[in-house]
């Protein structure tokens, strides 16, 4: 059940919008916030709370890839696997971390420090191959960086 104070952060949201529907997806984020993911009994408590159906919540939540749907580490590392960042090595940069932290794409670290996630464009083409740690963009990525970047999150 959410805190209080979730709830009160999801209703503060929905006066920001005309339309209570389209409060969905920054309510998900509080639900993540608020459990370390979504679940779906936050997903229903959000539909409750924004008086919509909860199949309708159900959706947006299983379409985005940032919302998570079962518990991460305390460092969500996501590559980019888009286009760009495919054709300048975002594998090559899986393969590395996989290496260095023992475990394959959707699976946590056994001291659930990481997880480890393939996701769709994170809209940094430019500087590709990149991921995102939690909320921080890595850019540019090279092997030494990838060292230097886990060393400094154990």
């Amino acid at each position: 059940m959410l805190s209080e104070k979730a709830v009160k952060e999801i209703e503060e949201i929905t006066t920001r919008y005309p339309v209570k529907r389209s409060a969905v997806m920054p309510a998900l984020f509080v639900v993540q916030k608020e459990y370390g993911y979504v679940t779906e009994e936050g997903m229903r408590e959000v539909a409750k709370i924004l008086g919509l159906r909860p199949i309708l919540v159900f959706e947006v939540a299983t379409f985005y890839t940032m919302y998570n749907k079962k518990p991460v580490g305390k460092y969500h590392i996501q590559v980019c696997r888009n286009i760009s960042c495919s054709l300048l090595g975002a594998e090559h940069v899986v393969g590395i971390i996989e290496r260095k932290l023992g475990i394959k794409v959707k699976e946590t670290t056994s001291d659930k420090r990481f997880t480890l996630s393939e996701v769709e464009c994170l809209g940094s083409c430019g500087t590709a191959p990149m991921m995102q740690i939690n909320d921080k963009y890595y850019e540019s990525l090279t092997e030494p960086m990838i060292d230097d970047i886990l060393k400094s999150l154990k």
